[in-house]
């Protein structure tokens, strides 16, 4: 079976000559199938841009991505926007949800996109929501939502339907300690029913929620580690249920 997503000697040279700015250093990273890996480092390390690559949101300057053994360098555009809607789910930073939309219209939107019929969709989405625990909430606007709910409407958008890769740019950036235990449940949750994850995240406690943790500096991979605790520790040390 092919890894959910691979990147070999993957380089991204913004610019040209003297103002020429490398990002991405010749990144080399597998994802297998079922597995949450998170990226670590300091503002400016190329986390985001590493995240943006893996999506196809970018191309490399130089290298390979490859989601599901699909090399995305010989997809067109148009191709490679029709794979990142059936399988890849992006969670962005500043969420991007439709503010004119329902909880349950941003979740089925992509659905639509796709070809499936508005009815279905909603069905769709609408479980979706009550998979992430906010059901109730699909007829609600994101600025009727708290900052918890509006993360997870944006967490069933990228889940919903058949994607099998997850990706996440700081996706408890902007929660309090409680959310953003709860959001990396439902992540990986995800990953152990099946999809595979790449977050970048700042926050080391909520990095042991991963299989692995990635650390890159100035845009260079620089070590790979299992997190010495799991999820249930973080629990015991919290309380939470």
């Amino acid at each position: 079976m092919s890894p959910a997503l691979e990147l070999r000697g993957v380089t991204r040279v913004f610019g040209a000559g003297e103002t020429a700015f490398t990002a991405l250093s010749g990144a080399s990273l597998g994802v297998d199938v079922g597995e949450l890996v998170a990226i670590m480092g300091p503002s400016g390390s190329g986390k985001s841009t590493l995240l943006a690559l893996a999506g196809g949101l970018d191309v490399p300057t130089s290298g390979s991505v490859l989601v599901a053994g699909t090399d995305l360098s010989q997809l067109s555009r148009d191709e490679r926007s029709k794979l990142r809607r059936s399988s890849i789910g992006y969670v962005f930073q500043e969420l991007n949800l439709l503010s004119s939309l329902t909880a349950a219209e941003n979740v089925a939107m992509p659905l639509e996109l796709d070809g499936t019929r508005a009815s279905r969709a909603r069905r769709i989405a609408i479980a979706a929501l009550g998979e992430v625990g906010i059901g109730s909430k699909a007829g609600s606007f994101p600025d009727e939502l708290s900052g918890g709910e509006r993360q997870r409407v944006a967490i069933a958008r990228a889940l919903v339907g058949e994607r099998s890769l997850l990706l996440a740019d700081e996706p408890t950036g902007a929660l309090d300690s409680v959310n953003g235990e709860e959001v990396m449940r439902i992540l990986r949750n995800a990953c152990d029913e099946g999809a595979s994850g790449v977050i970048v995240t700042h926050d080391a406690q909520l990095a042991a929620w991963a299989d692995r943790v990635v650390f890159i500096r100035d845009g260079v991979i620089t070590d790979t580690t299992r997190p010495p605790a799991g999820p249930e520790s973080l629990i015991a040390v919290d309380g939470s249920p």
